[in-house]
Formats: structure tokens, sequence, C-alpha cells
């Protein structure tokens, strides 16, 4: 007897956690950070997507847009995994025409994933899939960073930076690989020590190294905020398989440079989210001499 209610109690809180993780999925929270540099001398607001991968938010993603136009921020920046690459096929369409929709708008910066990566990783799969998905983001107008840079706003230098598939290895199997000294100079040259430089790199675990590059802001996702967060202990599980590891979500420091890192928008492998809501990230970058005495914070705003 004991052990059927124990049974009945199990499958009735597991009932639960899963109506919690589908409402949860599509419970969008606008949340705003204010960082502060020497280099700029006027506030830009960017908006900073990452880890769509095909979710929407209402039809069309027009809570996502709403939300989107309610901040007017300066200039959008995707992170990159905003479609799925799994099977036989990639899912692109609703992240292009949540791209098609911002970047007739706002200007739109994007840098990819691992998702994205995989369509050059994986040619006898997806064959021309890449350049078909990339041709249209720079048809709707985005400015597409694939190991390049452009300059925002006279001030502000956006870096996309692609990982090697080293890099995303699965930690139950395969030690996280070191990310060598030159690799980011290799790959997208210096950094650019007169302009605010921001990098887009998808994953978070190299932050000294980005540091080192020369980072004044690193954007990250792919961790999905760890896929259910607990209080006091922060994410579970990231999609490489690592458990508690602190770089979940959040908003990082390191001698003046900084990385946020989005708990995401959507979900893929481990498709459940518990109090871990999307995540809609807002940065405001400010000039130094309103610099405040305290550390930068997330704050939810819509």
């Amino acid at each position: 007897m004991l052990i059927t209610h124990l049974a009945a109690a199990g499958c009735a809180a597991a009932a639960i956690c899963l109506g919690r993780s589908e409402y949860e999925k599509k419970a969008l929270s606008v949340e705003e950070t204010t960082l502060y540099s020497s280099k700029v001398s006027r506030r830009r607001t960017f908006i900073f997507l990452s880890d769509l991968h095909e979710n929407t938010f209402g039809p069309e993603n027009e809570q996502l847009l709403q939300a989107i136009d309610t901040i007017k921020p300066d200039a959008i920046l995707n992170g990159g995994d905003l479609i799925v690459t799994k099977g036989k096929d990639a899912k692109t369409a609703h992240a292009l025409f949540l791209i098609k929709k911002l970047s007739a708008r706002y200007p739109v910066y994007c840098a990819e994933g691992n998702h994205e990566n995989r369509i050059d990783w994986e040619p006898e799969i997806y064959g021309m899939e890449g350049n078909i998905y990339r041709n249209a983001l720079k048809q709707a107008g985005a400015i597409f960073l694939k190991n390049d840079s452009a300059i925002f706003d006279g001030e502000i230098r956006i870096t996309g930076l692609d990982l090697d598939k080293n890099f995303y290895k699965k930690a139950l199997i395969h030690p996280v690989s070191p990310m060598p000294d030159l690799y980011i100079e290799e790959k997208v040259g210096k950094a650019d020590t007169d302009h605010f430089q921001i990098l887009l790199a998808h994953s978070p675990l190299y932050f000294d190294n980005y540091t080192s590059w020369g980072a004044d802001l690193t954007l990250s996702g792919h961790f999905h905020g760890g896929t259910i967060r607990i209080p006091g202990l922060g994410g579970v599980m990231t999609p490489q398989y690592q458990f508690f590891l602190p770089l979940c979500a959040g908003i990082f420091e390191d001698q003046g440079h900084y990385m946020a890192v989005s708990r995401g928008l959507g979900t893929h492998s481990i498709n459940i989210r518990l109090n871990n809501r999307p995540q809609l990230l807002v940065i405001h970058v400010c000039p130094r001499s309103k610099i405040p005495d305290t550390a930068p914070t997330l704050k939810k705003i819509l």
C-alpha cells in the first residue's frame, strides 16, 4: 500500500513539473543590466537573442516582437542557435521570419552557435542548407558575422566567433577541450582596443580566453540556464552534461571585462524548463562617468 501511494505521489509530482515546464517555455521574461565603459560617450541599448531553437511566443512570435519594440533598442545581437539542426534537415522558418521582421526595424548582427555550425560540420546531411540560411539572413538585411567584425555607431566593434566542434563535446564522454592561447586571434584577428569590443561567442566556458583576447563584453548562451534552476545552487545541467556549472546564466566580471550569459529563449535536446523562464536580455552600455558603486545585476522589466 505504501509503495502504491509513493508511486502515485511521484506520478503526480512529475505531472505537475511537466505542466509547469510547458507553461514556462512560453513565459517570456525580459531582463536588463547596465554596464559602464570609458570607450563610449553615450548610452546604447542592445537586445541579445540566444538559443531560440525555433520556439515561438504567440503567432509569428508577436509577443517577442512586441517586447523588443517596447524596449526600442539601438541594435539586436544574435548569439546563435536560433535554429535547430537535428536529424535530416535544418529547421529555420521561425528564426528567419523573426530576423526578417527585426531587420526591417533595427540593425541586426548575427553570429552562429553549434546548431548553425553543425550544417558545416555535417555537409553529407545538410548539403547547401547553410548557404541558403545565411543568404536569407543577408537578404533580410542582417549583418552576418562568421569570424568577422563590424563597427556599430562609431564607438562599438562587434565580433562574431565560430567555435570548433571539439569545444562542444559532451563532458560525460570527453574531457572539455582547453582553448589555445592564440585561438581567437587566429580566427578573428586582434581585439580592437580603441572601440568598445563586443564578442559574440556561443559557449561561455571560455570566459578567461575571451577576456585575455580583449573583449570588453562577451555575449554567450548555449547552456539554456542549466535547464532546471534551484535557488542557491543555480542551473542543474548544461547541454554538454556538466552539472551545477556557475556559468549557466548571469552577468560575470573579470577586471573590468564582462560576460553576459543568456538563459536562452527555447529548448532542444532536454526539452524542459523549471524555475528557468526564457530570457530576452537587454544590455545598456553607458559612459563610465556614470559608474555606480555596485556590480551589475539583472532586473526583470517585462
